[in-house]
């Protein structure tokens, strides 16, 4: 029986595709983009959430945890990653919900018998189900046999991905998909290297084979401040995206909503300082997209 794993089924989503969604995000993600606000999607293992503003220092957890992996400190809870074996004691027992295990290993009929509980929702609303992450395609073959469930139920399906696979992967599930939520990050690789950690040419590649199937796609620009809102970087993705098949460009402006998991995983947040593009900006950016033909649309 196959299985896959996640992190969340967010109910009643209204961003992630047409009509009122049910987005089922997938944990692990070959990218480490600066301004990802799903750190937690990013690790393919498991994980522990710490929240510290929640802990009362109790010590429960510590009490619970058979690998002596917990320890207060000043009633300030300490844990050693490399002890833990993820074994959940620490998160089930913790009175405050200060400890969240992040990651569950679900099969096909589980994660479909969530998604049909909505299904009076998607047929009245014209919505589905999003399938996001992480990044939903380094599961492909679980990700097969979801779509394969939802074609049968005539449930409206989306992908939400960054393009960073192996073509073969778009083969096995292009033809089971409604629409393609494409990220189109930044331009130059080099810069693609530096602040997404991989090169950006199969993402591009695979774009227009995508794109050369008549798929249907909605191309999704973050849009950073002194990153990729400068003109050289816009003009270059609407020539390349002018070549191409797409339904639609949606203009993402970045924000911080994800910073404090990062604390949370102990891991760096290495934009704090940043601060989101204004409207003036936006709108010119939209503008722009707007002059070489391309429908566009500030958020979605």
């Amino acid at each position: 029986m196959k299985t896959g794993t996640i992190i969340n089924i967010q109910k009643y989503s209204v961003h992630d595709g047409p009509g009122i969604r049910t987005t089922v995000f997938f944990k692990g993600c070959p990218l480490n983009c600066w301004w990802c606000h799903n750190p937690e999607s990013q690790n393919f293992k498991h994980e522990i959430m710490f929240f510290k503003e929640r802990c009362k220092g109790c010590g429960t957890c510590v009490k619970r945890c058979p690998e002596g992996c917990m320890q207060l400190e000043d009633k300030i809870l300490v844990i050693d990653q490399e002890k833990c074996t993820l074994c959940g004691n620490c998160t089930d027992f913790c009175p405050n919900g200060a400890l969240e295990y992040v990651g569950k290993d679900v099969t096909i009929m589980e994660l479909m018998n969530e998604i049909k509980k909505d299904e009076i929702f998607y047929e009245e609303s014209g919505g589905g189900v999003t399938f996001s992450g992480g990044e939903p395609m380094c599961q492909a073959e679980f990700l097969k046999e979801l779509l394969k469930e939802c074609n049968t139920r005539e449930i409206h399906t989306t992908i939400d991905t960054s393009g960073y696979t192996d073509w073969e992967n778009f083969e096995k599930i292009a033809d089971l998909v409604d629409l393609f939520l494409y990220d189109l990050k930044i331009m130059n690789d080099e810069l693609h290297k530096k602040y997404i950690g991989v090169s950006n040419k199969s993402i591009l590649e695979n774009l227009k084979k995508l794109s050369s199937r008549g798929a249907n796609i909605y191309v999704r620009m973050p849009i950073i401040k002194g990153i990729n809102d400068d003109d050289e970087h816009i003009d270059e993705s609407i020539k390349f995206l002018s070549n191409l098949n797409i339904t639609q460009v949606n203009l993402l402006p970045f924000h911080k909503m994800g910073m404090d998991k990062y604390k949370r995983l102990e891991m760096e947040y290495k934009l704090s300082g940043m601060e989101k593009p204004s409207d003036e900006k936006m709108m010119a950016i939209q503008e722009k997209f707007k002059a070489s033909g391309l429908k566009v649309k500030i958020g979605g």
